[in-house]
């Protein structure tokens, strides 16, 4: 339509949220659909957090407070930085956003000029090429291999650098695979960023409470304390205590690009939901038992569906070190046909012909930028689990 921005013209809608609105359909229209598409725990949201947003209802907590964060829970991430990762910031190096995503756009938005790169490692979470291109930079994508446990190398990180880049994006545990990188892998790139010191880190750590036995999470201001004037560390409560629909991310960053979020965030939102808020501070500084027992949970899940997938022919599953997402090669399934006469080209005929077929909904990997492959969300009940993998196995199996 001719009176539409131009800028519409370098972003797609998200995949992701496509596929839950497929889905919602599919489901009302009466069809058998498994979702291994969501990235969302099934849990709810602990009680302790639920009784907060009532009272913050009940003692009329409901106006509008300060554009990125009432001091209450300004001071509950600090404490949760130095707590958990060994940050120190001030209440005025604290960002808070109507979720991580927001946070994230606010950032880019308030940094990017046209021309500026920002380096982005494959497969990545659907949203981060295209808040680039909205904010006016130019994504470079680096693409990892299951070989190097889709972790990018510290020669790939150098290669990319050029004197245009401004920042990297940088994700572990990550969404779509749950790779992780260890302490030594984080140190290794941030080696590379130590020195090019024009260049800023943006850590999403969105999955930093999933993490697995045997593998730590650190997050890179942590490894490099050299690097902190120039990292922006982006956390959420969305993920780690089920609170996806409260909508509630937080940075912690240098004073001045806090207060560019700042005004961006004037101009648009303003500040996040009040109740949300108070929400999020019992959160944080209430009892954390929960994120044990989510653990736990995820892990078995884990376990289940990437034995499953693994078991069926054509697939490779690797085993991921966090988050609850899988990402498996479906190389061995290319260029087959299905039993209901798909021809397999692409992993998104792969996907597409799946979920026609069978009533499993999975993300095709061409969505984050790395294929042949696909998206497993397991953040459901152990027996949906079972069943979406019986039925990939039996879809492999007909393929021929």
């Amino acid at each position: 339509m001719p009176f539409l921005s131009a800028t519409l013209d370098r972003v797609k809608p998200s995949p992701t949220v496509a596929l839950t609105g497929l889905v919602a359909e599919l489901k009302a229209a009466g069809q058998d659909i498994i979702s291994l598409g969501a990235g969302e725990p099934g849990f709810p949201t602990p009680k302790n957090i639920r009784e907060a947003g009532k009272r913050a209802i009940d003692e009329g907590k409901t106006r509008y407070t300060a554009v990125d964060g009432i001091a209450e829970l300004k001071d509950a991430i600090v404490q949760k930085f130095l707590r958990d990762n060994g940050l120190v910031y001030e209440t005025d190096q604290i960002n808070v956003g109507v979720g991580g995503k927001q946070v994230l756009f606010n950032a880019l938005m308030a940094t990017l000029n046209p021309g500026d790169e920002v380096i982005i490692p494959a497969p990545y979470w659907v949203s981060y090429p295209d808040m680039v291109r909205l904010a006016g930079g130019t994504p470079v994508i680096v693409e990892s291999t299951l070989e190097d446990g889709f972790r990018i190398t510290p020669e790939q990180l150098d290669a990319a650098i050029t004197p245009k880049t401004k920042w990297l994006i940088f994700n572990s545990p990550s969404n779509p695979t749950g790779a992780g990188y260890s302490r030594e892998a984080v140190k290794a790139l941030t080696d590379v960023l130590e020195r090019h010191p024009h260049v800023w880190v943006l850590s999403d750590d969105m999955y930093e409470h999933i993490a697995f036995p045997g593998f730590e999470f650190t997050t890179p201001a942590e490894v490099a304390p050299s690097l902190i004037d120039r990292t922006l560390t982006v956390n959420g409560v969305s993920k780690a205590y089920a609170m996806t629909g409260w909508r509630i991310g937080y940075a912690g960053g240098p004073k001045a690009l806090i207060g560019a979020m700042r005004k961006i965030q004037s101009q648009s939102t303003t500040n996040p939901c009040s109740i949300s808020q108070w929400a999020a501070v019992e959160a944080l500084n209430g009892p954390q038992d929960f994120l044990e027992e989510a653990v736990q949970t995820f892990l078995r899940r884990r376990d289940l569906i990437v034995k499953g997938l693994n078991a069926a022919e054509g697939i490779e599953c690797p085993v991921p070190e966090g988050a609850f997402y899988v990402y498996p090669s479906i190389a061995g399934c290319i260029g087959k046909t299905s039993a209901g006469g798909a021809l397999i080209a692409t992993d998104e005929d792969f996907s597409r012909a799946l979920l026609e077929e069978t009533g499993v909904a999975v993300v095709f990997g061409s969505a984050f930028g790395l294929s042949p492959n696909f998206r497993v969300s397991y953040a459901t009940s152990d027996e949906l689990l079972a069943e979406a993998a019986s039925r990939i196995q039996a879809f492999c199996a007909g393929l021929s």
